[in-house]
């Protein structure tokens, strides 16, 4: 299917307090490298913008030079896009950004694969980074969410035990969590970007649904049972769930809670509205000449 501007999914925007601290937590501790940097004095903020890179890529540009814009805006990767207002971090009176996860609120969390979640955790502890909830608390084990600097809830998950070529970091940015409120039209409108369904999956009284698009940086392996090489028709929730973990490029997770569909009045904020701001918005590069 022809779609027109040959989208990628480019950005997820979070608002940062202080960006020494919240660029030093993505770079230093979940191994991301930043990219590209936009100063707007005139409007009084900063971009930031941070990946992981693949296996053998050494950045070299500066950025905030020309040559780190043309990468930016070329480049077929997801980036954490951190905004930045000038005199947040120096503010006693600013209480910080709204974190969502809240009732009705539709952004979630960012998520990061590892090596081994157990040691992760052990690992960001170590480093001063709190947590929501470690892999062995709650009632769903091997899964953790901790704490960035401003709140945000970064999720961990295990990378397959499968070796994912084109992945050297310890940790890599793996997904972006929305709450939806009716999964049929929100998986057709990403559809209408490129995006794919990878995997659904209906716990009773949510269904999570991760859509992402095809990866190249996969790599089959020669086991003939390895699901890369069977019809995908033919996969087991198991094997989608097999192929995430394997992914380098991170996908969407839109959770819809059952329900919500039916409810006229039910809507999900969006994080932009006053007293609630925090999560920005997704951003998808487009073919097109840039001013």
């Amino acid at each position: 299917m022809l779609i027109p501007g040959r989208p990628i999914w480019q950005q997820t925007m979070l608002r940062i307090r202080d960006p020494a601290k919240s660029v030093a937590f993505y770079r230093d501790i979940m191994g991301m490298s930043l990219i590209d940097k936009f100063d707007f004095p005139q409007y009084s903020f900063s971009l930031y913008f941070l990946t992981t890179l693949p296996k053998g890529e050494n950045y070299n540009l500066i950025p905030g030079t020309q040559e780190a814009h043309d990468y930016l805006w070329t480049m077929d990767r997801v980036t954490l896009e951190l905004t930045h207002n000038y005199g947040t971090e120096s503010d006693d009176s600013f209480k910080g950004y709204h974190p969502s996860n809240e009732e009705k609120d539709g952004f979630g969390h960012v998520a990061f694969n590892c090596e081994d979640i157990y040691e992760a955790t052990k690992m960001l502890e170590e480093k001063g980074v709190s947590f929501k909830k470690k892999p062995n608390e709650g009632r769903m084990s091997g899964i953790a969410f901790a704490y960035d600097p401003d709140g945000y809830w970064v999720e961990l998950l295990n990378r397959s035990k499968v070796a994912v070529p084109k992945i050297e970091n310890y940790f890599n940015l793996s997904q972006t969590m929305l709450r939806v409120k009716d999964l049929h039209k929100s998986i057709a409108f990403y559809e209408t970007f490129g995006l794919k369904v990878l995997r659904k999956k209906n716990y009773g009284s949510f269904t999570n649904a991760f859509m992402g698009v095809p990866d190249e940086l996969n790599i089959p392996s020669t086991d003939s049972e390895d699901p890369v090489n069977r019809d995908e028709s033919t996969w087991s929730d198991a094997d989608a769930k097999e192929m995430l973990m394997r992914r380098f490029l991170p996908v969407l997770e839109l959770t819809h809670n059952h329900g919500t569909e039916d409810d006229e009045e039910f809507k999900h904020f969006n994080g932009n509205e006053s007293g609630r701001q925090g999560f920005g918005h997704i951003g998808f590069l487009v073919d097109g000449k840039r001013n």
